[in-house]
């Protein structure tokens, strides 16, 4: 029982750490910049590694489907480049697992779009050349980091990182960043009348 309840309890100190550095700020900015891109006619694409691309999956499920069972809406443009096995190992296996996001966003990604990167270390080279195709692409890249935020930091044009080096821990807060964002982000397109 001790485990269970260091688990939470690490959880919600993370979680406080993360309202105490005032990080919301940059999930309601994500969420404004997603908001004009989607009325634009552009997307969300969204990737990661592990369990980083199960939480990518997600969250691109809640914005094609929907996030709130009170609330019946028209689906969001939105992808995950983790969805399609034959696509991936394919690449893996005829190029390099290294460009298994920048191959698919080179072909799916649209000048506007946005790339929402999921990565407890920032480190990751598949990540990492995802974020160059999406730079030559002109494409906004948000993401969701762990610890110091890796390489993948210093390119990305809005940071969500969360201040802890378990991966657990930081993967928990991702998910719950991601919630946040995405009814952020529905509240926005109703405001507008988008939705």
């Amino acid at each position: 029982m001790n485990e269970i309840f260091r688990a939470f309890k690490e959880s919600i100190e993370v979680k406080k750490n993360i309202l105490d550095n005032n990080l919301a700020v940059v999930i309601e900015e994500m969420a404004e910049e997603s908001c004009s891109a989607i009325v634009s006619g552009k997307k969300i694409i969204f990737c990661g590694n592990g369990g980083s691309a199960a939480d990518a999956q997600h969250l691109a499920a809640e914005l094609l489907i929907r996030f709130r069972s009170s609330f019946d809406r028209p689906p969001i443009k939105a992808i995950s480049l983790a969805l399609d096995s034959s696509t991936i190992t394919a690449c893996g296996n005829d190029y390099d697992f290294d460009l298994i996001y920048s191959r698919t966003l080179e072909a799916l990604g649209d000048e506007g779009d946005i790339l929402f990167i999921l990565s407890t270390s920032g480190m990751s080279k598949n990540i990492l050349n995802a974020i160059e195709s999406a730079r030559k692409k002109n494409i906004a890249i948000f993401s969701f980091l762990g610890n110091d935020g890796g390489k993948a930091k210093k390119n990305c044009t809005l940071n969500f990182i969360v201040p802890c080096k378990n991966t657990a821990r930081i993967q928990e807060s991702h998910i719950t960043a991601g919630h946040a964002f995405v009814e952020m982000l529905e509240n926005k397109l109703v405001e507008i009348g988008y939705l």
